[in-house]
């Protein structure tokens, strides 16, 4: 086919912000006398810039401007304009997801970042993504082994479970290398929320760093099924997270920043945080006694993920018209046996009803092509199905609801209410979709 995709990736952390530019190739893997089947053949990262600090005002917020400038630089030295770009995300991770710090981002970033990049955080995609940019799905894929991947960064650490290639499930907890920073004469200048629970730290105060640092390594053995779980564990879960490690053998793999000082020798202050004292409790304890592995990318591995990994292609089957490309940010709306248009009047734009389940009759397909025409009452309508019957399901909307209505129907996707999606323009006879998870939290 010899098309290929631009994709953009911007990791905003708690402590680092970086971004990649990958190129994707896109290839058919269907037969010569099968309907196509295009997916994402081969990822390449073409440009890596430095690794910033996360420039903040004050000790929390993010600042929105600075982040802005320092993407036009990037985009100039990667040699790439915003109009060039196709798909990717911007990923505000870790303790800068909160609504706060990730709206200074999108903001900024709105009319700048292209088109296609998207501003998204939460601790399940976070987690997937770090899992895929580390490489250890491909590591589970390749030898069959069950893998638990944990990428520890400035605030948080998102744990995936991986077996046989496939995430199976996803988790977060509040322990990272910036919940205490120290200033130059060694005193303590930041606190998080979390830090503030778990030890007797005072502002303006020397602290033995390793004194939290031992107290977090206990919650990660904890988080990865190693040690009896208490409260300690309930102290830095994540809100609305929570994963139960199944029994058996699992390769733990790391990532993200802190994993850069698990083997490595280094002076506890030296960059000022938690970071080097957590990577050497974190050697010493049970989550390096068994079969451990460093992942292909640590600091790097959100970042990768988001600029390879964020976008995937609908199902061979789709159907479109009057739809003007790209659709950013539509709300996902499970849809089921309930009234679609009391759903649907719950939003206050557009949505995309999305329906799972067996794969339909024709007679099937024509009653909810009906039903969903009578719910939408002449909007837009997008809709998606896990299933491939996307253009069936298309021409029978279409049809019924009359030439210049926009209809938009995908298959080959598996969304949940909570999500949104980005649907950019086609490739071939299939579209670039973007499946995402905002959770914005409110505190630490």
């Amino acid at each position: 086919m010899g098309e290929s995709l631009l994709s953009v990736g911007l990791d905003v952390g708690t402590t680092t912000t970086q971004m990649v530019v990958s190129r994707l190739e896109i290839g058919n893997r269907a037969g010569s006398f099968t309907v196509p089947e295009y997916v994402i053949s081969q990822r390449q990262v073409i440009y890596k810039s430095p690794v910033y600090f996360t420039p903040l005002i004050g000790e929390e917020l993010v600042d929105g401007e600075k982040i802005k400038a320092l993407v036009a630089r990037e985009y100039e030295r990667a040699g790439i304009s915003r109009e060039q770009v196709d798909t990717g995300a911007v990923i505000i991770t870790g303790e800068t997801s909160r609504r706060e710090n990730a709206e200074a981002v999108t903001r900024a970033l709105s009319e700048y970042a292209g088109d296609f990049v998207v501003a998204t955080a939460g601790p399940d995609l976070e987690s997937v993504l770090a899992a895929r940019g580390a490489g250890a799905v491909e590591y589970s894929r390749q030898t069959g082994k069950r893998v638990l991947h944990i990428d520890i960064g400035g605030g948080t650490s998102n744990i995936a479970l991986i077996e046989d290639g496939v995430i199976t499930a996803t988790g977060c907890v509040n322990v990272g290398g910036r919940l205490l920073r120290w200033d130059e004469r060694g005193c303590i200048c930041y606190i998080s929320p979390v830090a503030q629970r778990l030890c007797d730290a005072s502002l303006g105060r020397p602290f033995d760093g390793r004194i939290l640092a031992k107290t977090l390594v206990k919650a990660l053995e904890m988080a990865a099924g190693l040690r009896p779980a208490d409260a300690l564990l309930e102290q830095v879960r994540t809100k609305g997270t929570s994963m139960k490690i199944p029994e058996g053998e699992w390769v733990i793999s790391f990532s993200g920043g802190v994993a850069d000082c698990i083997e490595k020798s280094m002076e506890k202050d030296a960059f000022g945080d938690l970071g080097p004292a957590l990577g050497q409790e974190i050697k010493n304890s049970l989550l390096c006694r068994g079969r451990y592995r460093l992942g292909q990318q640590t600091i790097r591995a959100t970042v990768i993920g988001a600029g390879c990994y964020s976008a995937q292609l609908s199902g061979s089957t789709v159907f479109f018209r009057n739809i003007d490309f790209p659709l950013k940010n539509l709300p996902v709306v499970q849809a089921g046996e309930e009234d679609l248009g009391q759903r649907l009047s719950t939003l206050d734009g557009d949505g995309i009803l999305f329906f799972s389940g067996a794969e339909p009759s024709y007679k099937q397909v024509k009653s909810l092509a009906e039903r969903i025409v009578k719910a939408a009452e002449g909007k837009r309508i997008y809709v998606a199905v896990d299933k491939d019957m996307a253009k069936a399901l298309g021409q029978a909307i279409a049809l019924m609801a009359g030439e210049d209505a926009a209809v938009l129907c995908i298959d080959g996707v598996g969304l949940k209410a909570g999500d949104y999606l980005d649907v950019t323009a086609p490739v071939g006879t299939a579209l670039p979709v973007i499946v995402k998870t905002l959770i914005f939290e409110t505190g630490g």
